[in-house]
């Protein structure tokens, strides 16, 4: 009893109506699944590979296609007098597999050959101490990138030599192969070894480039870092980078910019914070103080009472902005030193004052006290 065959387009699993993009996408897709170079020895992976070839075979057809609609599998059943003719599935329908699968594999073909191809980036990394992040600098930095040949002008032939057409793949870039498989005989496209790809036989190479068309040099160029750069960010100088081939643009060079930290400040975004000592006096009293900032000094007033971890806010003394002309703030917090080494007399200022206070203070305590018990 003859094996019943599933519907082609259940195979592939498209819809009736399916256009030829979604059938050509579908095989693609199903083929490289269950393809048996993947799957070496794996019998249900065969047959799936072949039911898909056959499938395809027919629906990638316009005129097969057409009689399937029609007539079923009946259509090129030569026992059934249908009018589809073979399908030639030994074949995989006349059509050029290596097409197919030179994208699967490594293939490629002349159109990957002529190919346009971008340069890639090249990436650094420079280092700045915290004054340079905050006035911004100019750096020369140095680096290797690929550019064309300037002696052979990146044809890899030396001046005035000819350049002749690849005598093995004939100017394609590739050559077809043929393997005997489990399915029968397979052909597919493979790179040009002779020209590596390029379709051209050079004689007398350049000397320069050894004949790839194509040098590393180190190149040194002056950048502008902005004021304000933060520690991580990059900088990124377009066509800088590799070379591309076959008219792609170069590359882009990317630069990081590493910051130090600073001894006294920390950046917070565009702010900076520290940490400014006072005496207890002027935290009790209330004092002007001399406040650093990055260009120096400023003066600033703070209230009698202070406790010792109150911050207070320096406009427009920050880390300049590098998108505008804004500066952040300085923000800066107090810690007040208690007073250590104490003589005698200040010891009795000291106690007197505390009596001064009599109750007041006894008061906060007692009530700090309670809600802490309660707790």
């Amino acid at each position: 009893m003859a094996e019943t065959k599933r519907d082609y387009y259940e195979v592939l699993g498209v819809d009736k109506g399916a256009d030829d993009a979604a059938i050509k996408s579908a095989y693609r897709k199903l083929a490289k699944q269950y393809h048996p170079d993947l799957h070496p020895g794996d019998k249900a992976a065969e047959a799936k590979f072949k039911e898909v070839n056959e499938a395809y075979s027919v629906l990638s057809d316009a005129e097969k296609r057409a009689a399937y609609d029609r007539y079923g599998h009946a259509a090129f059943d030569p026992s059934m007098g249908g009018g589809g003719g073979g399908a030639g599935f030994g074949g995989f329908g006349g059509f050029d597999m290596g097409d197919i699968f030179s994208s699967f594999f490594g293939g490629g073909g002349a159109s990957r050959r002529s190919a346009r191809m971008d340069g890639e980036d090249v990436a650094l990394r420079v280092y700045l101490s915290f004054d340079e992040a905050y006035a911004g600098v100019k750096r020369d930095v140095k680096f290797d990138r690929i550019e064309k040949c300037a002696d052979c002008g990146g044809t890899g032939a030396e001046k005035g030599s000819k350049i002749e057409t690849c005598s093995v793949c004939h100017g394609r870039g590739t050559v077809v192969t043929q393997r005997q498989t489990l399915l029968g005989m397979m052909q597919s496209e493979q790179t040009c070894q002779a020209c590596r790809g390029t379709g051209k036989s050079i004689k007398n190479p350049c000397k320069n480039c050894r004949g790839s068309g194509y040098v590393k040099l180190t190149k040194t160029l002056e950048v502008s870092i902005p004021a304000g750069i933060d520690d991580g960010q990059r900088i990124v100088l377009r066509g800088q980078g590799n070379a591309g081939r076959n008219g792609g643009v170069a590359g882009d060079l990317l630069i990081e910019v590493r910051v130090r930290p600073h001894d006294l400040f920390e950046r917070r975004g565009s702010n900076l914070f520290c940490e400014i000592p006072i005496t207890f006096t002027d935290a009790a009293l209330g004092a002007e103080i001399e406040v650093p900032t990055m260009t120096g000094k400023t003066k600033f007033t703070i209230p009698e009472g202070t406790q010792s971890g109150a911050e207070f806010t320096v406009k427009g003394q920050g880390m300049p902005s590098v998108s505008s002309k804004r500066k952040g703030d300085l923000i800066f917090a107090v810690t007040v030193e208690v007073p250590k080494g104490l003589n005698a007399s200040q010891k009795k200022l000291l106690n007197e004052f505390a009596k001064s206070c009599g109750d007041g203070n006894n008061a906060k305590r007692s009530g700090f006290l309670k809600r802490f018990l309660k707790k």
